[in-house]
This record gives C-alpha cells, structure tokens and sequence, in this order.
C-alpha cells in the first residue's frame, strides 16, 4: 500500500512504505573500476552492498530489479523507509531517490522543411548529401515498435554496422535481424545455414530485418511502482499504444507510398532520416519510470545507437541530480551520443517556465504546425455556415443535408443528462439517433470514444463543440462524419436546433496545404524560461508537430470504456512528442554527413540556421495570434537545408558540461552521480552566463555584464561580421566586431557587453539576437533579457 503526498519545498512528492528506489554510487563504489569488474561482478557489488542493509544477500537479490552495469553505476530496488536510510548514510552511496514517473510528450512536414518539392526532391536537398542518413542508428525511447509496419521494411538495405551490439527481445512474436543472426552464429557450413533460413522463414515467418536492429524493453520499475507482478502480456517490446511506433517512424522510417490516414493526408510517408537503422527501447506503459530510463540508456549506449530521441518528460521539473532523463543523457553525450527530447504539452505557464528537458547537453523541441490544415464546416439549414476541424472522410456524401439532434434529447432512458450530453457510452438511443446528424459537447471521455457512441447508435454524424472559449483540441480518427467547432459557434449550433421546426445539416471536410500560415506555435507547446537554470534558454528549437502522419500500431486501443478496434497502419497525431522525431531525424543526417562532429556541435549547427519568420514573411506567431518569442521557439523553426552548413558552432565538450554543473553549485557527491572519477571544479567559479551555449539568457541584469563565447569554424575560411538586434531598452556591444578564420576547426572568442538603459525600467523579459555572417553562413543566437528586480542580484 502507498501513501501519497506532495511538498513543493523538498521536491518530495510521494513517499511509501514500500516503494522502488534508483540508488547512485559514485566512483569510489567498488574496490576496483568497473571495468575490471565486469558487469556480473559489479552487480555481486551491488548486492553485497543491499545486503549488509538487509542482512541478508538473498533478499537483496530479491529486491534489486535492475543493475546498471554498462554505463550508469548503481541500481534499483524495492525498498522501505528505513533501508533507505540506512543506504543513504553509507559513503559508497551518493544519491538515493524514488523511481519516479515521466509522461509521454506525430507527411508534409518535410516538404513544409524544404527536404522535397512538389514530391520530387531536389538536387540541394541534405536527405541526398547525407545519403539520406545511411546507417546513421536512431534509438528511440517509448512505448515500443510495431516492427511489422511499412516504414520498417529493409528491403534493398546493406548490412549492419559491425559496431552495433544490440538486439530483438523476439517475446511476443517481435523480430528483427539480430534474432536470426544469433540462431546463424553457431552454424559454420553455408549450405547449412542457407537450408535454416528457408525453413525458419517457411515455418515460422521470421524475417531478416536490417532496418529494425534492436527492440527491447524495460518493465521492472513500472512493475515495482504498480506494487505487484506484472502479466506476460507486459513482456514484450511490441507497441500497443502507437506512440512509439509513431515517433520512430517519423525519426527514421522509410518511404511509403499510398500511406494515408482512414483518407486523409494521402501520400509517401517517410522519416527524416529514411536509410538510418532504427532500435526501439520501451520504457513507457505509457507512464514512464526513472528506472526503466535509466536502464534504457544503459543498454542503448551499450549497444552503439548514435542519436536518442525520447519524447517523453516530466510536468515539473527536479534538479538535474534527481532527474533520470537527465543523468541518463548525460552519460549519452559523454559517448558522444546527441540526446533530442520533446519540450513538453503543458502550454503557456503563467508567470513561469513549463518547458521540460531542460538540462544544457540536451536538445529541446517545441512544437508549431505546418502549412497543411483539414477544415471540417458546418452547414446548417438557414445556410449559415461555421468552420470546424476534422479529415477527410468527415464528408457526408453529397452535401445532403441530414437531420440534427441535440444529444440531450436524445438520451437513453436510464441515462442522465449530463453524460448524453457529452456522448458518454450507452447515454444515446438509437431510435432518436439513427440517421441524424448528433450535436454533443467534449469533456469527460475522448473525443473518437463519442463519435463511436454516435456510431453504435446509428448517427450518421456528429458535431462536437467546446465547453469554454479558451479550450483547444486536435482532430481525430472518428468514427462518423466530424465537425470539432468553437463554444461560440456550437451555441450558435444549438440555437439553431431550437428556434427550428425541422432542423437539418450537412458537414463538408478537405485538406488545405500551401494556403496556410505557417509555423505557428501550437497551443499545447511548453514554453520558457527555464525553471532550473535561466541562464540556458529553452526550448532550444521548434518543428512541426501538429497533424502529423506516421506509421502507428495495429493493435486494438482502449479508449475510456470502448476500444477501437480498427486496425491503423498511420495515424495522424499531434504533441512536442511528434516535432521531437522531426529533430532526431535530421541530426541523423548531419551525423551521417559530420561523423566527427560532437553532439553539441549538431545541435548548434540545427540551432543557428533556425528561422523566425513564417511563410508568411511575417514573425512566427503564437496560438493566439501575438507575436511567438524564443520562449516559445528557442532559436527558431528547424531548416534542415541550412544545417548541414552552418560555417561556424559553438561546441562544448564534457568537461563544459562538468563546469556547468560546478557553476550551479553542486557539490563532489552531486558531480559524482555524472562521472564516475573525482572531479575538481575551476579554483574560480566559472559564470553561467559564459557557458558556451548557442543563445544568450541574462535573467537578472543588474548594471552591465560581459560575457564571452567561442565559435569553431567547420566550413570554408572567411571573414564574418556581426550584426545586433538589441532588445528593447538594452545597449549591446560586440567585440570585435569581426572575426577572420583561415583554418577548419579554428576557434575564435568574442565578447558581448549588455547594459540596460538608464530610463528603462522593464521587468519583463525583452528579446533580440546576435548574427554572424560571411555573406552565405547566418550564424544566429537569440538574446533573452531582464532586469533584476534586486539590483544586488546579477
């Protein structure tokens, strides 16, 4: 039994008698490196070490579901309040917290990216210069693969990398190559093996998958947090959710043509990077536990991936100590591994920052629309008319007007009000439904679960209004012709129904592309500043993630109370879940075309050639219409054409990062949950606000500040010139103004001075930037500015 409770003083927020726990050693743990160890002789470590707490080795066994043996030292454990005490206060012990959860974070979008044109790609296109990201090894972290999808053939793919270690959990009917490599290894005659392969793939289907390499999963902290054994059925890598095939397919799924969702958005589907390996790592049931992460990265850094793409996080961020995304990452990046997660769903914070995956070695993805929309209008009787959202199979046929029926008045006997009027299963009567258009409101159960409900009661249709003036929503796969409209327009619906005889409508859907206004930032998209450290600004960058298709499962899905039943081989969704994969892609690419560029030096190269003007020429706008800020788009909107030659970065290497975290104040038994070593911070505290990071963030400026920043060059010699925008009410001095590098790799520091004006007395963030061009090269940072409000503070 668990007890619950929550303090927002000590970011503590539940506690149990008996829970599951990640336990963190440093690197003084074990009497010899682990190395030398071995994986099965530090795990003997780790259950010695439980079991003097325990007094019993055997139950330490019991109580220890993962060891991280590859890459993360510790492990993780049911354990009660005492033990954890007695853990805590061992000196091999660093840091011990709760296997806390993480939530999950969706083929236009890259033509909408400039990779393809009218459906043909061009010959400056980088999916043709980085070969279209040729065994590149994209991990995903998520809820599992659906590894029969289209998107995960391997047809005509070469060999794997020989460097790749990972492999196929094959429960559940999941295959991949390495499956069948392995029932290969020990046969020496060929004339053997060919004879195993035919009968393995006449007998039993199995195929040998060079596109899919590796599909594993993680279930032991979901199992400990739930407080009870797990079913078989938990003990496969294979997706029911969808997530997770949706994000790996957008990632690095190959071209599909014909893909279309129930009708709409009909096309090729195809992933940022198309000819990249892909290995999938299911952590999220569709929670997603710090332990099951952490096990994860374990195993894919083990295993040689090259670019991890998690879209998942949590709602409110924890100190990057006590964060498992962001332990985790770390190690990743220290084995030059570049980490892309998803910014988040939480939308605009009042006052305050809602971003997630926040931490400086990790690439932060917002999400903003593309210029492709499905309106779905209303025409009612009197030839008023009010623009809704839905897709392409919401037409009823013919523009025939139908019969249309409040919900309310046409409930089951047994059922309430209330739940017809939301469409709640079993509220309807056929006999009032059948052939008419259905006039309901959200809330309660998801939209499609009501538009199955009008289906089952024989509705031809149904429209769907908001409750509140401010609330938003994404179309969805429907059950019947589908009309999502404002709460305004459905009054206006309703009134409609009321004041008439004979009410009638008919319901109109298509597909817009090209006449759009895009990016625009999407409504649900988390946002800046940064909560933990202000001084790095975040999200870093945004890409679509608004009505995009991709491949998705086929298993049945659970709605509330009814599942769907129909099988999707792609899905249209929406989430920063869906841009994060649009990011992972093309850093796949890069990494395809600049093998020995670091993590940092993508993710600056993506970050400095971003863009803030829309198709419109206008600024990237916000849900509301007001002008977005790099709050909401970081750097700006993904253009992946201008990436793969970004003249200059800004790179950073581990030891960066490890100074970052001394700046931040944490202490030796802090800094040794990210290193294994002992590590001496700078005698002199190095200033956040010099961390080499591609944006500026000053969040209280007092006086003036210098800062510096240095710019690599990977491209041709030349000499660039900088030039300012200066946000409102600060004065902003470069020196030097220009910057000459004769050489590929030659660094060069500059400084940049602010000083708030004196008759400015702003409390508020104000924006601006910093661009360094050559004439071909932009090389852009955002400026992010406020006075403090205590002048001591700086």
């Amino acid at each position: 039994m668990h007890v619950f409770c929550y303090s927002s003083n000590d970011n503590i927020y539940m506690i149990s008698m008996v829970q599951s726990y990640v336990v963190y050693l440093g690197g003084n743990s074990h009497t010899s490196k682990p190395s030398t160890l071995g994986n099965d002789g530090m795990t003997e470590s780790y259950y010695d070490l439980l079991g003097s707490c325990l007094k019993s080795k055997e139950k330490a066994k019991e109580a220890i579901f993962y060891s991280y043996t590859s890459h993360i030292n510790g492990f993780a454990a049911t354990l009660e309040d005492d033990e954890v005490d007695q853990l805590s206060n061992r000196p091999e012990v660093v840091s011990v917290f709760p296997n806390e959860v993480n939530e999950l974070h969706t083929t236009r979008s890259w033509e909408f990216l400039g990779l393809e044109r009218n459906g043909q790609i061009p010959a400056d296109s980088i999916w043709l210069k980085a070969r279209f990201g040729e065994d590149v090894i994209i991990g995903n972290l998520d809820t599992g693969v659906w590894p029969e999808s289209e998107s995960f053939d391997d047809e005509g793919m070469g060999p794997i990398p020989t460097r790749w270690k990972g492999y196929c959990e094959t429960n559940d009917g999941v295959k991949c190559n390495r499956f069948l490599l392995r029932l290969l290894s020990n046969i020496t005659k060929n004339s053997e093996k060919c004879f195993l392969i035919q009968v393995l793939k006449k007998e039993i289907n199995v195929i040998t998958y060079r596109k899919l390499i590796g599909a594993r999963y993680f279930n032991k902290g979901y199992e400990a947090a739930l407080g009870r054994p797990l079913d078989s059925s938990n003990n496969t890598a294979r997706d029911t959710n969808g997530h997770g095939t949706h994000t790996l397919s957008t990632a690095g799924g190959r071209f599909v043509s014909g893909a279309n969702f129930l009708g709409s958005a009909y096309g090729t589907a195809k992933g940022g990077s198309p000819h990249a390996r892909v290995a999938s790592y299911k952590v999220c049931w569709p929670s997603c536990y710090d332990a099951d992460i952490l096990a994860a990265f374990d195993a894919a850094i083990e295993d040689g991936v090259d670019i991890l793409s998690i879209s998942a996080g949590r709602s409110l961020e924890i100190p990057y100590f006590r964060s498992g995304f962001a332990i985790g990452s770390f190690q990743a990046v220290m084995n030059g591994i570049l980490v892309v997660c998803s910014a988040g769903n939480s939308g605009q914070g009042l006052g305050v920052g809602t971003a997630s995956n926040v931490a400086p070695w990790v690439l932060t993805v917002a999400a903003s629309t593309i210029d492709r929309e499905f309106p779905s209008n209303v025409v009612l009787g009197n030839n008023k008319e009010f623009k809704g959202t839905s897709f392409n199979t919401n037409n009823l046929s013919a523009r025939k007007y139908y019969p249309i029926v409040y919900s309310v008045d046409a409930k089951a006997a047994n059922a309430s009000a209330q739940l017809a009027q939301i469409c709640y299963p079993e509220s309807l009567d056929p006999t009032k439904v059948r052939g008419k258009i259905v006039y309901c409101l959200r809330g309660m159960i998801p939209d499609v679960e009501k538009s199955l409900v009008v289906a089952q009661a024989g509705g031809v249709g149904m429209i769907l209004a908001h409750q509140s003036a401010d609330s938003s929503s994404m179309p969805g796969g429907f059950f019947v012709p589908t009309s999502l409209v404002s709460a305004i327009d459905g009054l206006s619906v309703l009134s409609y129904i009321y004041s008439t005889k004979s009410p009638v409508a008919y319901i109109s859907g298509s597909t817009e592309i090209g006449k759009v206004v895009a990016p625009v930032m999407a409504s649900f998209s988390s946002t800046g500043p940064n909560e933990i450290t202000p001084e790095i600004l975040k999200p870093d960058i945004t890409a679509p993630g608004v009505n995009i298709l991709a491949a998705y499962t086929k298993a049945p899905r659970r709605l509330s109370r009814l599942i769907d039943r129909r099988p999707l081989s792609f899905n249209i969704i929406s989430g920063t879940s869906m841009s994060c994969p649009h990011v992972s892609g093309i850093a796949g690419l890069l990494k395809t075309m600049h093998p020995d560029w670091s993590p940092a030096a993508i993710k600056s190269a993506i970050m400095t050639t971003a863009r803030t003007g829309s198709n419109a020429r206008q600024p990237i706008a916000d849900a509301s219409a007001a002008e977005a800020t790099p709050f909401n788009y970081g750097s700006g909107h993904l253009r992946p054409n201008r990436a793969m030659d970004p003249g200059l970065v800004y790179d950073l290497t581990t030891t960066d990062y490890l100074n970052f975290l001394c700046s931040i104040g944490y202490n030796a038994t802090q800094m040794s949950i990210f290193i294994e070593e002992p590590y001496a911070c700078p005698p002199k505290n190095i200033s956040l606000l010099n961390f080499n990071y591609p944006s500026i963030s000053v969040p209280n400026l007092s006086g003036n500040v210098t800062l510096t920043r240095t710019l690599k060059n990977v491209g041709t010699p030349g000499l660039y010139t900088v030039r300012v925008k200066k946000p409102d009410g600060i004065l902003v001095k470069v020196e030097p103004e220009s910057l000459k590098f004769s050489k590929l790799n030659e660094e060069k520091t500059f400084k940049v001075m602010l000083k708030a004006k004196d008759n400015w007395f702003g409390r508020s963030y104000v924006f601006g930037g910093l661009t360094w061009s050559d004439g071909v090269h932009h090389v852009r940072s955002p400026i992010v500015v406020r006075k403090a409000v205590d002048p001591t503070l700086n």
